[in-house]
C-alpha cells in the first residue's frame, strides 16, 4: 500500500506543494506501469500537489537486457502513447507532472524525462551523464540543461547520476531555476556504509544549498533483474535541509512538501555581505561554465 507522508498543517504555506512518487515499476510492463503512475499521480493531486515527480524510466522498467528491448519500449516525445496519456493526466487534474521515460528519436535512444502541465507539453530534458549499461543503449543528451518557464515557477530536470556533477545544478541555476525535479533510479554505491543515508541524499542537500535551489527527488524501490534499488526519495529546499523524507528504502510512498517560491530566492542571501550565486567569482571562471548558455538571441 502506497503510504503518504504528509502533514496538513504544512498547507499554510501558500504557492506550490510538490510531490514526490516512489514506486516500484517493472521492466517490460508497460501499461501496468503508466496505469500505476497515473494511480500515484492522481493520489497526489487530491492531496494538494501542483508538481509531482516521477521515477527515472517510470513507465518501462530500468534493466533492459539488451538495446533492442530497450527500444522496443522507448516511445517518441512528447507524441508517444505515454506522453499523450500523461497530457490527458495533467490536463484533467490541473497540474505539472514531471516523469522518466525512455525516448525513442529516428534510430537514437535517449534516457529522458518529459515536463507536462495543464495546457499540455512543456519540454523534454535528455540525461546528460550515463550510469554504467546505459551506456549499451541510450546516447548522452544532446540539449545541455534546459530550464522551463511555468505558471509554478522555473523548472528545470536532471536525472539520476547527473546528479554527481555540480555543473548541472549550477547551469540550471544560472539559468533562474527556482526547482530541479529528479526522476531517478539509485542503485547502491561502493563502500557504502549500512548504517548511513545513501550518498544521493548527501549530494543533493549540498546541492540544493549551494545553488539555492529547490531539489525533488523521486526513486524507485525494489530489485530488477538483480539490481537492488535503494528508495529514500527526498525533497531539499533551497536552503539545503530536506523538508520531506528521505523516504524508506523499500516501501512505494508519496513524499510531500509546501514551498514558498519568494522565500526560497531570498534565502540564497545567506548575510549582509554573501548570495550563494552573486558571490561567483566571474573574473577566475567562466559563470555559465563554457557552454555559452544561453545562446545570443537576433
Amino acid at each position: 500500500m502506497m503510504t503518504l507522508q504528509y502533514n496538513p498543517a504544512e498547507r499554510g504555506v501558500e504557492g506550490l506543494v510538490v510531490a514526490c512518487v516512489q514506486m516500484e515499476p517493472h521492466v517490460g510492463s508497460k501499461h501496468d506501469n503508466v496505469a500505476q503512475c497515473i494511480r500515484h499521480i492522481e493520489a497526489a493531486a487530491h492531496h494538494g500537489a501542483s508538481l509531482v515527480v516521477l521515477p527515472e524510466l517510470a513507465n518501462s522498467g530500468y534493466v533492459f537486457s539488451d538495446r533492442d528491448e530497450a527500444f522496443a519500449l522507448a516511445e517518441p516525445l512528447p507524441e508517444g502513447e505515454t506522453a499523450q496519456l500523461l497530457a490527458e493526466t495533467t490536463q484533467r487534474l490541473g497540474i505539472h507532472v514531471v516523469m522518466g521515460i525512455a525516448e525513442r528519436s529516428g534510430n537514437q535512444l535517449y534516457n529522458s524525462a518529459i515536463l507536462t502541465g495543464p495546457a499540455g507539453h512543456i519540454g523534454v530534458y535528455r540525461k546528460l551523464h550515463l550510469w554504467n549499461n546505459e551506456h549499451r543503449f541510450f546516447e548522452p543528451g544532446d540539449r545541455g540543461v534546459p530550464v522551463f518557464d511555468t505558471p509554478l515557477g522555473r523548472i528545470a530536470i536532471a536525472i539520476c547520476y547527473d546528479g554527481w556533477f555540480p555543473e548541472t545544478y549550477r547551469l540550471a541555476a544560472m539559468q533562474g531555476a527556482d526547482i530541479v525535479c529528479v526522476p531517478t533510479n539509485w542503485v547502491p554505491m561502493p563502500a557504502q556504509p549500512d548504517d548511513r543515508p545513501a550518498m544521493a541524499t548527501t549530494l543533493t542537500m549540498a546541492a540544493a544549498h549551494s545553488n539555492g535551489v529547490v531539489i525533488a527527488c523521486a526513486n524507485r524501490i525494489g530489485m530488477e533483474r538483480g539490481q537492488p534499488f535503494v528508495g529514500q526519495s527526498l525533497i531539499v529546499g533551497g536552503n539545503g535541509w530536506p523538508v520531506a523524507g528521505p523516504a524508506s528504502v523499500d516501501r512505494e510512498e508519496i513524499l510531500y512538501a509546501a514551498i514558498d517560491l519568494t522565500r526560497t530566492r531570498s534565502e540564497r542571501t545567506l548575510n549582509a555581505f554573501n548570495h550563494v550565486l552573486s558571490d561567483r567569482r566571474a573574473d577566475v571562471y567562466d559563470p555559465m561554465l563554457g557552454t555559452g548558455w544561453p545562446p545570443s538571441r537576433a
